[in-house]
């Protein structure tokens, strides 16, 4: 029996879900660590390194060794040999410099990638992190909007039961049960859409995994975009005018390819064998030989060559008028951005204004409720008005928390466009360290 119990008790254990609570900064922490597109643009810089390293080595002698075994009989063909070494290595090339140029140019618009995928996973995180604790407090208040409706529809009944009320009332109270209930499907469906996107962002399991609400730092107020201290373009623009610059220079290196020398650098040595017949066409053969020297060539025609320039030409052109585009879009957006937060953070004053005004009459119903107008003549307050006044504050709750959340969204991306997410991440991380943990 005790065998039994204890092992119940380990797989209780074992089954239990593994919680995680995560604060906000954690968060981002996790994601720019784990998200596959950080990961991604990690690789994707690392790759460009190589390549630059790969452009200055090639002025770094190469060594292969081999061997050529065989038997000949007669006069002999070829060089057959125990083994062989052979280096070479580029000494001078008209091109060549233009091509480490453009892999450093290729390396640096990696690394503005690189800085553009980890704030674009930081704003996901923090924005998708403020949504689900918009979703817990939307998911509570609609539990009391709930409980408000039902309670609604049973005064109804009860009042259309003792010829108070009619059936159209009794209808528009269920449906508006009906309609909250449909709401806190909606909203548990998005509750759970952040969630599992929180947990892929950061590497974590969906399953267990929960937020910290008062981690939530105070959102600064964004740079304005006319200011010194806001960047003037975006890690995604920078890259794209640095993948310019390297196709330009691989365009000017490949045009340069014709009509200018290249010299290189070459060393061979071979053992030949000793069981051929070198000795009876060769008088005092040696076996051992080594050779060294330098080979220059001039590119007279290639028409291969003078094809890949002009694509290289046009590829540069291109990339040029693209990284325009991207320019341009990434103003016209910021512009947009900037009016955007302004409305919206209008759109949730009045949002918080409407809210408090139907807080205040609520009050104020359940006050006359309580002790009655004062005015035996004038409409008395019924506890179906009071039900109706509490689903309607909830409503005009609900409209705050989705206005607040529109707003901070906006103020978090208006942040990245001005290049002070960055800036603003770090100061909190900061902040939040140097508080004291709680015993």
């Amino acid at each position: 029996m005790l065998l039994s119990l204890i092992a119940c008790g380990a797989w209780t254990l074992a089954a239990a879900p593994a919680v995680a609570q995560i604060s906000f900064t954690t968060a981002i922490d996790l994601a720019l660590k784990n998200n596959p597109k950080v990961l991604a643009a990690e690789a994707a810089a690392a790759k460009a390194q190589a390549a630059l390293q790969g452009s200055k080595d090639v002025y770094i002698p190469s060594l292969v060794g081999g061997s050529g075994l065989g038997y000949s009989y007669g006069f002999p063909v070829g060089q057959p040999s125990i083994f062989n070494f052979t280096s070479q290595s580029l000494l001078f090339n008209f091109s060549q410099r233009d091509y480490v140029r453009a892999a450093r140019a290729a390396l640096d618009a990696a690394n503005l990638a690189l800085k553009d995928a980890r704030e674009a996973v930081a704003e996901d995180t923090a924005i998708t992190y403020i949504a689900l604790d918009r979703d817990t407090a939307r998911e509570a208040a609609l539990d009391d909007q709930s409980g408000y409706a039902k309670h609604l529809v049973e005064i109804v009944q009860e009042r259309l039961d003792a010829g108070q009320d009619t059936a159209i009332g009794l209808t528009m109270a269920r449906l508006t049960a009906a309609r909250i209930r449909l709401a806190k499907l909606h909203a548990g469906d998005d509750a759970e859409t952040d969630l599992e996107h929180l947990a892929h962002l950061t590497g974590l399991p969906a399953r267990g995994l929960s937020i910290v609400g008062s981690s939530i730092p105070v959102i600064a107020a964004p740079v304005d975009p006319t200011s010194a201290q806001a960047s003037s373009t975006s890690p995604a623009v920078d890259a794209a005018y640095a993948t310019a610059h390297a196709k330009s220079l691989i365009a000017f290196g490949d045009a340069r390819y014709l009509w200018r020398p290249q010299i290189f650098f070459a060393a061979q040595y071979n053992r030949y064998t000793k069981y051929n017949n070198y000795d009876l066409y060769y008088k005092n053969f040696q076996h051992n030989n080594a050779g060294i020297g330098v080979e220059i060539q001039l590119p007279i025609f290639d028409a291969a060559r003078r094809a890949k320039a002009r694509e290289s030409a046009a590829d540069a052109v291109r990339a040029q008028y693209e990284a325009d585009e991207a320019r341009d879009q990434f103003l016209e957006g910021r512009k947009k951005l900037e009016h955007t937060t302004a409305e919206l953070a209008a759109q949730a004053e009045v949002a918080t204004l409407d809210q408090q005004l139907a807080q205040q009459q609520l009050d104020a119903m359940l006050v006359q409720l309580k002790s009655g107008t004062g005015n035996p003549n004038g409409p008395q307050m019924t506890p179906k008005d009071a039900e109706l006044s509490r689903i309607a504050e909830r409503e005009k709750f609900l409209a705050v928390l989705d206005a607040k959340f529109q707003m901070r969204q906006a103020e978090i991306n208006l942040m990245r466009q001005t290049g002070e997410l960055e800036t603003w991440l770090k100061s909190v991380a900061a902040a939040q360290a140097s508080v004291p943990a709680s015993d």
